[in-house]
């Protein structure tokens, strides 16, 4: 008897298509957000200069942790640094510890 083939697929990394990240600026503060409908996810960022802008705050939603929400905001954000010609500069614990798993990303940051 043949026993069924278990799925090993591995999770597939968060894409910005879902959820919807939304962008929002006022000033020299802006943010990167998803609604959930029963709450946001943020990463909010402050504007030092054209070329810098210093990643302040992530945070996700109760009920929606675990679920790569902060990646998706974050990969939101260097996608517009690439796109826009920006260094992020990341005091944000979350921001700061992502940098440091992805080396790919050095070029977009200002450490």
């Amino acid at each position: 008897m043949v026993s069924p083939k278990k799925s090993c697929a591995q999770p597939q990394k968060p894409t910005l298509s879902d959820p919807s990240v939304q962008h929002a600026r006022d000033g020299n503060k802006g943010r990167y957000f998803i609604d959930h409908g029963n709450g946001e996810s943020e990463l909010g960022y402050s504007v030092m200069s054209e070329r810098m802008v210093i990643a302040d705050h992530t945070a996700v939603a109760e009920g929606h942790e675990g679920q790569g929400i902060g990646l998706i905001l974050l990969m939101a954000f260097i996608a517009d640094a690439r796109s826009n010609g920006f260094k992020i500069v990341p005091p944000c614990p979350f921001v700061n510890a992502q940098r440091r798993k992805h080396p790919e990303w050095a070029d977009i940051f200002s450490v």
